[in-house]
């Protein structure tokens, strides 16, 4: 009997067997002895299990008295920095004078068969919490109606005490680890050191992170301009078939849901310019896609995408393209209901690649211009969650594009020239626009200024576009790429503006 089910009450018994139900007047009490079961049985595999689920099933979960009894006896051993396997446990038990009470040795070693992984405990022991919860609220409400059929029954005390217990129950479920208002929460420390902020990026360097773990990457731009060309490289790269986009590293994935919303078959066209049949094994065991709509949109059911990505068993989640995965773009409220299903996701340690389209009145714009954030289509919600925005600009079906970097969790990479190889699916990066490579070709060297003037494409740099080269430069020095000579002041001469060279270990590497 593993559900509630109608009780009968039992006549005491010195030695209570393991299958007995707890002596109750509850009618239907709810209970899951299977779950429970499972429980025990991950935390004599595992003795970190009893950490995760001891917070979530909180005080008096246990239906069964000899499951709290034997929950009781792990916690001893745990605290104790003892074993907590069956051979174990059995002895304290026995020397507590509860093994017989318990079943016995054959229950408990019992109890170690019942395996179902370590992962699922606890959901399992969220069903237990749950079910206890249930029991007494049950339970509160059969004394209030005992005490209410009591001659001379006051009501207003009755009330009282029933608020008084509802107070009390209230305060409890809020304390344990499975309350709501508790369940993600952490301690600063934990948050700050614990978390992964700072683990290394999905792509790209510490000092120039395109997309960041935790942290959705969304690619902007019009259609033909190379987004998708672009975000196949990344796919490809997180599956293990190549290592570097755009001369920047990609970490690993496990496995990749790509959400293949808008023209599959396109997609799978696209797809095919860089798949070759000995790649067959990694896309059979590490790429799913799913075509054509979702069964709603993700802002009428934000848990929709982290379940998808549990019921693939995927690490990433590629949303092509996020008009598909929202009922509209525009409306604020809706917007930030998918970001929410994007945080649900991510929370779960789920990494989200979105792309995504720019306003329409904005495609013509000149390819040497900077974009902005409010060129994105839709509410600015959209972006505001994002972790980083690329924008790619340029004539559909032109080769030559330029890659902006809108939003950036560190450092902004490039603007970056880029040329895209349609017949092969791949894309490159100019190096006519690589700061190394011109300060290299520099034999006087370059100022900020002069660099900056180049990165833009000529005429007279702004104040952001000199630092950002500035910022350019700097970095070149810290890795032993150039060398600085400071500037001087100005005077009546006028003053010398800071100006950097190419080292000598660059130039040797290179020549």
């Amino acid at each position: 009997m593993s559900q509630g089910t109608p009780l009968t009450p039992q006549p005491p018994s010195p030695a209570v067997s393991a299958d007995a139900e707890p002596p109750t007047d509850m009618l239907h009490a709810p209970f899951n002895i299977d779950a429970e079961r499972a429980v025990l049985g991950a935390c004599m595999h595992s003795a970190d299990v009893i950490d995760t689920v001891r917070s979530v099933l909180g005080d008096a979960a246990f239906y069964r008295p000899a499951h709290e009894t034997i929950w009781r006896a792990l916690l001893s051993q745990h605290r104790e920095d003892k074993p907590t396997d069956p051979i174990a446990l059995t002895e304290l038990l026995e020397r507590q004078g509860d093994l017989h009470r318990v079943g016995g040795n054959a229950y408990v070693f019992q109890l170690a068969d019942v395996h179902y992984g370590t992962g699922g405990a606890e959901h399992h022991a969220e069903i237990i919490r749950e079910k206890a919860n249930l029991r007494r609220l049950l339970a509160s409400a059969i004394r209030t109606v005992q005490r209410a059929q009591e001659p001379g029954a006051d009501p207003e005390a009755i009330r009282s005490e029933v608020e008084a217990e509802m107070r009390a129950e209230r305060e409890r479920a809020l304390a344990s680890g499975q309350g709501r208002l508790n369940r993600f929460a952490t301690d600063g420390w934990s948050f700050v050191k614990e978390s992964g902020a700072d683990a290394e990026p999905l792509w790209g360097t510490r000092d120039k992170t395109v997309w960041a773990p935790g942290e959705s990457l969304m690619i902007v731009g019009a259609p033909g301009v190379g987004k998708t060309t672009l975000a196949h490289q990344v796919i490809f790269a997180r599956l293990g078939l190549s290592e570097t986009v755009l001369e920047m590293p990609v970490a690993p994935s496990r496995r990749v849901l790509y959400l293949a919303m808008d023209r599959p078959k396109q997609i799978a066209k696209a797809m095919a310019r860089r798949v070759f049949d000995t790649d067959e094994a990694i896309l059979r065991d590490r790429l799913v896609v799913w075509e054509g709509p979702l069964p709603a949109t993700l802002d009428k059911e934000p848990d929709l995408l982290a379940d998808l990505a549990a019921a693939h068993q995927a690490d990433t989640i590629v949303i092509d393209s996020l008009k598909d995965a929202v009922s509209t773009m525009v409306d604020d409220s809706l917007a930030v209901a998918f970001h929410n299903a994007r945080m649900r996701a991510l929370r779960g340690g789920v990494e989200i690649l979105e792309l995504h389209h720019q306003r329409k009145a904005t495609a013509d714009a000149p390819r040497g211009q900077r974009p902005s954030l409010d060129q994105v289509y839709g509410s600015t919600w959209i972006t505001a969650g994002a972790g980083s925005v690329l924008f790619v600009t340029g004539r559909a079906g032109d080769p030559a594009v330029t890659l902006h970097h809108l939003k950036t969790p560190t450092g902004e990479v490039g603007p970056l020239d880029v040329t895209h190889d349609h017949k092969r699916g791949t894309t490159t990066v100019d190096p006519t626009k690589d700061p190394a490579v011109l300060l290299r070709n520099a034999p006087g060297g370059l100022t900020a200024r002069d660099l900056a003037a180049i990165l833009i494409g000529g005429g007279d740099p702004e104040r952001a576009d000199v630092e950002k080269a500035r910022r350019h430069l700097a970095r070149l020095v810290d890795s032993g790429l150039a060398t600085r000579a400071d500037g001087a002041a100005g005077g009546a001469g006028g003053g010398q503006q800071t100006r950097y060279y190419a080292s000598a270990r660059h130039l040797t590497a290179v020549g």
